[in-house]
């Protein structure tokens, strides 16, 4: 208990904190000395510890190292313009959840279609997209993203989601609409919203 002790002490940085690194290791101390207490063979448990990795973040700027999750998104932004609900609601998993830009609107696919399908579309015009990938020891492949977007009904836009690598190619987990706030106009348009409450 002692060493587990000494390595969280090791593990905090000047702020306090715990780096993902660190954490890891924590966890893979904490996982021994537990195992230790209830008796538990050391060498089996340091076995299991050593298959415990942080998961590895790469970010890039740009869509070009991912070229066909980019395509899916583009294909998104062209299929709303459309109204074409049938290749839009593909891109998406089954499961996927839709935030739009009102705090109300956490939606299932099935509540985002009911809400879409009746409408015309809408248009949001990518201006600048970024992507970081998350690499899991099971060599998983999600994607996270953010996007900037040019919108005729509500100018600069922006977007944030995850997408997961299928079978079926990159899907759609999670899409979050907002518009982003200067901060100089912040604290004039939050209380705006709150005085609509």
């Amino acid at each position: 208990m002692a060493r587990l002790e000494n390595t969280l002490d090791q593990a905090k940085n000047d702020n306090g904190s715990i780096s993902v690194s660190s954490a890891n290791t924590l966890l893979k101390a904490s996982v021994i000395a537990l195992s230790v207490i209830a008796g538990a063979s050391l060498v089996t448990v340091q076995a299991y510890a050593a298959q415990v990795t942080a998961p590895q973040l790469t970010t890039d700027n740009t869509s070009k190292p991912f070229p066909k999750a980019a395509a899916v998104l583009d294909k998104l932004h062209q299929a709303a313009t459309r109204a074409d609900w049938d290749t839009y609601f593909s891109l998406y998993l089954p499961e996927a959840v839709f935030i739009g830009t009102d705090a109300t609107e956490h939606w299932s696919m099935s509540e985002f279609e009911g809400y879409a399908r009746p409408t015309d579309g809408w248009q949001y015009t990518p201006k600048n997209r970024q992507f970081v990938s998350v690499t899991t020891q099971h060599n998983d492949r999600v994607l996270m993203f953010d996007e900037l977007l040019d919108s005729a009904s509500y100018g600069l836009s922006r977007g944030t989601g995850t997408l997961i690598k299928t079978e079926n190619g990159w899907k759609i987990a999670l899409y979050h609409l907002s518009f982003p706030i200067p901060n100089e106009i912040a604290k004039e348009i939050t209380a705006r919203i709150k005085s609509e409450k």
